[in-house]
């Protein structure tokens, strides 16, 4: 009896631990590619990691056994289109915000997605709570927060990158499942690889003690944390893991103090709470299951 017991709860703690490890890994490589930034710069270091990402990810999906057919191939670019556009703005963010801040109004995109597609009544309230937290970051009149305005706005169009994303991902994954995720980085890498590129020096950005590091933040935010989800997904109700992913912001700002010395004020971890809430409210009160994909 207490062997099925102790059983039954590895099966419900194993997943979440493995979800929990995963978003750790997502921003333990932002705060790493975040020390890279001054010596080769954030478009560089975002076109490192979607061509060493993509180089991984194609080893462990194999994509080249997909059948592709024509219907799907606009829903495929765009994904890739969206997944580059949001990690780039992502890392152009945090040159200029802390990692909790920036992941904070990332979030707001995905979490956008889940609450409009319900239409009730308590849905409201979550949309407040975003509202507020935003009310509170954003440099609106004299709160200011001390944040940079360019890198509010880098934040919050990587949080539409995220949505749409999320949108364009549902479609295009459709019969090719997670294999989808190598192909839309494939497309992503085509497109921004050469624009990270062509702002930095290649000279650099290919040298041994840059490699080494990039690939390091390729496999803590790509290759290790896509692995980990997935098999979370597979052993997770679809409710308790948007719940989890809930965190992440949390899990942002404290990483970003550990190894960032980014320290907030009071009136930030307040509008870093009321987002969190907002996405634990919204995650665990809707009705229709909503893909909450974690891909920075």
């Amino acid at each position: 009896m207490l062997s099925a017991r102790h059983s039954a709860k590895l099966q419900v703690f194993y997943p979440v631990l493995l979800l929990l490890l995963s978003m750790l890994s997502i921003q333990c490589g932002a705060s790493l590619a975040k020390s890279l930034f001054p010596v080769i710069g954030a478009p560089a270091v975002t076109a490192l990691r979607l061509l060493l990402g993509t180089l991984i990810l194609f080893i462990i999906f194999k994509p080249w056994r997909i059948k592709f057919t024509r219907k799907t191939l606009m829903p495929l670019f765009l994904y890739g289109l969206s997944l580059g556009a949001m990690n780039y703005l992502f890392y152009l963010a945090l040159e200029t915000i802390p990692l909790g801040i920036a992941v904070a109004l990332e979030f707001t995109g995905p979490l956008a997605v889940a609450m409009f597609s319900s239409r009730r009544a308590i849905d409201f309230l979550w949309i407040i709570l975003v509202i507020a937290g935003l009310g509170l970051l954003l440099p609106i009149g004299d709160n200011v927060s001390g944040l940079d305005p360019l890198g509010i706005i880098y934040a919050l169009g990587a949080g539409v990158g995220w949505a749409l994303y999320i949108v364009f991902g549902q479609r295009a994954g459709k019969g090719y499942g997670a294999a989808t995720v190598s192909v839309g980085s494939l497309i992503a890498a085509f497109i921004f690889f050469p624009i990270g590129m062509l702002q930095s020096s290649p000279d650099l950005v290919f040298s041994w003690s840059i490699l080494p590091i990039a690939l390091a933040i390729a496999i803590l935010s790509t290759a290790f944390p896509y692995t980990l989800e997935m098999i979370a997904l597979t052993r997770l109700p679809a409710k308790t893991f948007g719940t989890l992913m809930s965190l992440e912001p949390c899990m942002g700002a404290f990483i970003g103090i550990i190894f960032l010395h980014e320290h907030l004020t009071l009136i930030q971890w307040l509008a870093l709470a009321s987002i969190v809430i907002a996405s634990i409210g919204s995650t665990t009160t809707m009705k229709r299951k909503t893909k909450i994909q974690e891909v920075n």
